[in-house]
């Protein structure tokens, strides 16, 4: 049946509907109200609620949040504030006092013939039921406070043991730690610690002579894992509490190598130090060298002050990488290919000691080894570029190292080192900047820069010179030293030209001063 052409003959028909049923037809129309939907009442009639057509006009977007509004009777929730520290130490040390397993009598007030107080110096105090027999078996502190003496004492005024301990640092700890008297594996229950939290069991039981706790805890700091930052904490806690006899020289066997047994061994630091730098520098897998080059470094860096590595220890492995060096570089610029992958491998690892070497301000007698490399430097054009650009990175290196000052050495030495090295660092730049991955060439450039300045005047014009015409040709592939030649050019002309005009020197004269 075709709803729509039937209602529309019967609107025809009669002009004289009411209104509301007319609102009801157009909304059918427009598809908003179910077609079997019976006609609304006349609009003569009171409704109790908005028709359905209504309230779908009046609903709000449906993206849109809806805003509610609490009566003016109804009652507002407040959230509550958090507690404050005492207050969540007052629920933890709540939390303690009433959890006990089954046959357990801490804190069992119908057994207990002790009440103890225990009140910390920001005024909180604690009172618990405990028993004299326990504190006496576990506790020197306890067995000479709580004497056959004094309990007689107590036993004749018929009155419970009254005990009170006032300035307590920590009172949760001090409870935990006296709980651990009932306790019949101590070991088990403190593994459901952590280092902190042991740490103040140590020190409480220390204090009360509470010898099986100390022995635990002990065991735990042994055997447990810390956090980095725990460390010191471990160890300067059992410094201060003195701890050797009783086992303390297990656990700092963790963190230092000069206890043994509460003696002292022979510190091999620099054989271990020693060990780790050749490792490095045979190595075999290149990735794992990188990241083992870092480490080394940092460690080295962080324990710089410690003359654990001797100079001559260092400079020994140097030597040896840069005999290496040589041998291999002079054996490929007579065409032996053999082993052609050693002169970068080398020149690398002579380029990370030397890093090590400017670190710990030393490397002055490495500077003068290498810009006496004449025979190195006269083989370098010998060579493929592709194989000796990374011998120009040992000389890129001490050029920073100058230009920042950290190399101090005479002019004569800079002068050699540029004379024996600056020609084939030019060659081997335009490879050094594309092969060369984290290359720094404006670090470089400011280096090269700097050492060049800090020569004589004439000697800066001699290279200067020679820079600005291999610049003009080489272009990309060599370094823009243009700021050293603006200093230069500036030095030379500008400050010559200006001591024409020099202001005419002072006179002083002799004056005579009356009485």
């Amino acid at each position: 049946m075709d709803f729509t052409s039937t209602s529309t003959t019967m609107i025809n028909g009669h002009d004289s509907f009411p209104s509301s049923f007319t609102k009801f037809n157009s909304a059918l129309t427009a598809g908003l109200l179910n077609p079997m939907s019976p006609p609304p009442p006349p609009e003569k009639l009171t409704r109790s609620s908005p028709t359905l057509f209504e309230m779908m006009a009046s609903e709000p977007e449906i993206h849109q949040p809806r805003t509610q509004i609490a009566p003016q009777n109804a009652a507002v929730l407040v959230p509550k504030p958090p507690p404050d520290g005492q207050a969540l130490t007052m629920q933890r040390i709540s939390e303690i006092l009433s959890s006990r397993s089954p046959g357990n009598q801490f804190n069992d007030h119908t057994s207990s013939d002790i009440k103890l107080t225990l009140s910390s110096k920001e005024g909180l105090s604690v009172s618990m039921n405990l028993h004299r027999q326990i504190l006496v078996a576990h506790s020197r502190f306890f067995s000479v406070k709580l004497s056959e003496r004094w309990a007689k004492t107590q036993r004749a005024t018929g009155s419970p043991y009254i005990v009170e301990i006032a300035d307590c640092d920590d009172v949760e700890v001090y409870i935990e730690t006296l709980r651990l008297m009932y306790c019949k594996d101590l070991r088990k229950r403190l593994m459901k610690e952590d280092v902190p939290r042991i740490l103040g069991i140590l020190k409480v039981s220390a204090a009360i002579g509470f010898d099986a706790g100390v022995l635990s805890c002990l065991e735990y700091l042994e055997a447990a894992p810390w956090a980095e930052d725990e460390e010191d904490k471990v160890a300067s806690l059992l410094s201060e509490l003195r701890l050797e006899g009783v086992g303390a020289g297990e656990v700092l066997k963790r963190v230092s190598v000069e206890v043994t047994n509460g003696t002292e061994d022979g510190n091999d630091n620099e054989g271990v130090l020693l060990k780790l730098l050749h490792v490095v520098l045979e190595g075999k897998d290149e990735k794992a060298r990188r990241e083992m080059k870092g480490l080394v470094s940092k460690m080295l860096r962080e324990n710089s002050a410690q003359s654990d590595l001797r100079k001559d220890s260092l400079y020994s492995a140097c030597d040896g990488c840069l005999q290496l060096l040589r041998h291999h570089f002079l054996r490929v610029a007579r065409s032996d290919l053999q082993d052609v992958g050693q002169i970068a491998r080398q020149a690398d690892n002579l380029h990370w000691i030397l890093d090590i070497l400017i670190d710990r301000q030393i490397a002055e007698d490495f500077l003068k080894t290498w810009a006496s490399q004449s025979e190195l430097s006269s083989a370098h054009s010998k060579v493929a570029a592709v194989h000796r650009f990374e011998v120009s990175r040992v000389t890129a290196r001490l050029f920073v190292g100058i230009g920042k000052g950290q190399l101090l050495a005479s002019k004569d030495v800079r002068c050699l080192l540029l004379r024996t090295w600056l020609e084939p660092f030019y060659d081997d730049f335009g490879w050094m900047r594309r092969a060369s991955k984290g290359l720094d060439r404006h670090l470089i450039e400011d280096g090269l820069s700097n050492t060049i300045l800090t020569l004589p005047l004439a000697w800066q014009q001699e290279i200067l010179l020679a820079w600005f015409n291999r610049f003009l040709n080489s272009g990309e592939d060599c370094p823009n030293i243009q700021r050293g030649f603006e200093v230069w050019w500036r030095r030379a002309f500008w400050r010559r030209n200006g001591e024409q005009e020099r202001q005419r020197p002072l006179r002083i004269t002799t004056a005579t001063v009356e009485n």
